[in-house]
């Protein structure tokens, strides 16, 4: 049976505790960066960049889509991607008879924008032979009255 050399172990040993510790270690010993210091650096060169939004920064929008929201399958999926992938909160109103559905979320800037490129992609995200379209996607005051991302039925 091969053994692992001692350095092999030692980086092993290294990576777990960094991991599941709240500091971040460097290799040199006496430097120690806190989390919160590795943020702020973080949004300082998000900042230089040019970016003047902060990804973290909780927001809402609220997106009115098209297409086959009747559908339990674009219902499913749009779920799926706005809490179990994104982790945003919010609502899916039921659909009215003009085939459109407007969907409210919450969470933070860099999840939701994903989410409304996600619904911009519509048909070709959704699959199969399932039809859905942005209408159009309005920013939002962020409310907080929801724990958890549903889907209104009719």
């Amino acid at each position: 049976m091969r053994q692992f050399p001692l350095f092999h172990t030692f980086c092993l040993i290294l990576i777990t505790f960094s991991y599941f510790s709240d500091e971040i270690y460097s290799f040199a010993p006496t430097t120690i960066l806190s989390s919160t210091a590795v943020q702020q650096n973080r949004s300082r060169i998000l900042y230089a960049t040019g970016s003047s939004e902060n990804p973290e920064e909780v927001i809402g929008k609220t997106i009115i889509v098209k297409g086959d929201v009747n559908g339990g399958y674009v219902r499913t999926c749009i779920k799926n991607e706005a809490s179990n992938f994104r982790r945003l909160i919010g609502t899916m109103s039921p659909p009215g008879d003009d085939n459109t559905a407007t969907i409210y979320v919450e969470g933070k800037r860099k999840m939701v924008e994903g989410f409304v490129r996600w619904c911009s992609k519509g048909t070709a995200k959704v699959g199969l032979s399932q039809k859905l379209e942005l209408v159009e996607a309005n920013d939002e005051v962020p409310t907080g009255l929801y724990d958890g991302f549903y889907v209104k039925l009719d």
